[in-house]
């Protein structure tokens, strides 16, 4: 009996200690239990949750669930209650109604009212109109009043002017009248005649007058003249007159 005693008395500590270290991990189940339904995970064990606990988590997944739904996200509509189903309709018709207006994002006409749908439709043929005075985006003529096509093709032909002019690869000369290529003809022979005479850009001399072509030899001499006085490494002595290669001769050297 005695040594009955003795065993329970040292047993008796262990198994304790082996209760409160199941007590521990229990417990730890149950805190990353509620972190996991908090959080939404599938790992939540709701059997582990008290019925307080169960309660507060249906209250945030159901105010979670809304969210989505009101934000447009993936949602489950069939937990909405009738008040919550109306805001969540009226929020999916503003979002389309901002959709229809900016044409950012989808647009359902069908969800718009008359008015709605009136005002979208203004807004669509302002934009077609500004993209057919501007050359950006789409341009729909079928949409533009007569008035509105005489403006887009005055504003066209301006535009392709304007690009013929500048040089830019846009020029179609094929639009220019007569008035305007004749225009265009001699900006092009000015602007070629000025790249010759001061030696920048393209220069096609076939394209120069007689006096033309007396006037930028005299600027090519000049400028040679100035580069060998200079000492600048283009300087070409064979271009110079006797009288410039005698000053020339008379410098310094450096």
């Amino acid at each position: 009996m005695r040594r009955v005693l003795t065993l329970l008395l040292v047993l008796g500590p262990l198994a304790t200690g082996g209760f409160a270290q199941a007590d521990n991990a229990d417990s730890k189940d149950k805190v990353q239990n509620l972190r996991n339904c908090l959080e939404g995970f599938a790992e939540c064990d709701r059997s582990l949750l008290t019925s307080a606990e169960a309660k507060q988590i249906d209250e945030m997944q159901h105010e979670r669930n809304l969210f989505q739904c009101l934000r447009g996200y993936s949602c489950n509509h069939s937990v909405l209650d009738d008040t919550e189903s109306k805001e969540v309709v009226e929020a999916e018709r503003l979002r389309n109604l901002l959709a229809c207006e900016t044409t950012l994002g989808i647009c359902n006409k069908s969800l718009l009212t008359p008015s709605e749908a009136d005002q979208v439709t203004k807004l669509e043929k302002e934009l077609n109109l500004l993209h057919c005075k501007t050359g950006a985006g789409i341009c729909d003529r079928s949409l533009l009043s007569q008035s509105e096509k005489e403006e887009v093709s005055s504003l066209e032909h301006e535009r392709n002017l304007l690009a013929c002019q500048t040089g830019d690869g846009l020029c179609d000369k094929s639009l220019l009248t007569p008035s305007d290529s004749k225009q265009i003809a001699s900006a092009q022979h000015h602007l070629n005649f000025l790249s010759c005479k001061t030696g920048e850009g393209y220069c096609d001399d076939a394209l120069l007058d007689p006096a033309e072509i007396k006037e930028v030899s005299e600027a090519k001499r000049r400028r040679n003249a100035l580069a060998c006085e200079a000492g600048w490494g283009i300087c070409d002595h064979s271009l110079l007159n006797s009288e410039e290669a005698k000053q020339n001769s008379s410098k310094p050297s450096s």
